[in-house]
């Protein structure tokens, strides 16, 4: 069995501000080590269902948060960035289920460190008409690609958020979210006990299928705080405007993902933004 662990910070156990989980943050280091220790969590459970195959692929900010030693022996880790799959990079058919750790809620919804990719700099975004987010997209995507999310952790709302997506998918709410900076916390480890546990078992069940539909057309909608971003990305073929911050495009969904990720570094070079004021 090949597991695929995509990793982020914000919704690791304990972490609740910036300075947790961007690199000079003055609690960053401790942050990065919290990270470890729930992906490690998720890889033990992984190990006890019979995976005899274990990609970690570091999913936040800067990409370079996991420090290889700090990683369970039995795992491979996929580090640095650009990722032209950004938070999916290496995912293929092969593997047999996705387990997402540390993911957090979209723009503009409840939940600690809320935001969609580049903090305010998106606003909002819609796949096919739907409100998503890191959750929705990272779930459809794999869907797309034929491998179903077996697994989630992250805070109360980010659980919430991937159940809406699809109750079938096993969560872990490491703490609760009692504003976009604060949470009430579980003890660490409580949490990286369930966490094992929880993947453990939804990698026993009986195995879920998703069927690829890489080809199937979807539309992929994002507002963006600049108009300068929505105006300079109309220069790229099939970019379409909606009103002077949001564009628009159609595709097959890996495509669109990868496309996203080109819409972002283009967006990066046109503002300086730190990710969450």
């Amino acid at each position: 069995m090949r597991i695929y662990i995509s990793a982020d910070m914000e919704g690791v156990t304990g972490l609740v501000d910036a300075d947790d989980v961007q690199p000079g943050g003055r609690d960053y280091e401790r942050g990065r080590l919290m990270m470890a220790e729930d992906v490690n969590a998720a890889v033990r459970g992984a190990v006890a269902a019979g995976a005899t195959d274990v990609t970690v692929n570091d999913a936040h900010g800067p990409m370079r948060n996991l420090l290889p030693e700090t990683l369970h022996p039995a795992a491979r880790l996929i580090r640095g960035k650009p990722k032209q799959m950004l938070m999916l990079e290496g995912l293929t058919t092969e593997y047999d289920a996705v387990i997402c750790v540390g993911y957090h809620s979209r723009a503009g919804a409840p939940g600690v460190l809320s935001h969609s990719f580049m903090g305010h700099e998106i606003e909002d975004m819609w796949l096919d008409g739907r409100p998503v987010g890191e959750i929705g997209l990272a779930s459809a995507v794999a869907g797309a690609i034929g491998v179903p999310v077996a697994a989630l952790t992250g805070d109360d709302c980010a659980c919430a958020e991937m159940t809406d997506w699809d109750a079938s998918v096993a969560t872990v709410a490491v703490k609760y979210a009692r504003d976009r900076f604060a949470a009430d916390l579980r003890p660490a480890d409580e949490v990286r006990a369930v966490i094992e546990e929880t993947v453990a078992a939804s990698l026993s069940a009986p195995p879920r299928t998703s069927a690829a539909t890489a080809d199937k057309a979807s539309t992929l909608t994002v507002r963006w705080q600049s108009a300068s971003v929505a105006s300079t990305l109309l220069g790229i073929p099939g970019v379409a405007s909606m009103d002077s911050r949001t564009v628009q495009t159609q595709g097959a969904l890996p495509d669109l993902y990868r496309l996203f990720g080109v819409w972002m570094r283009v967006a990066s070079s046109l503002t300086n933004q730190p990710p969450y004021c």
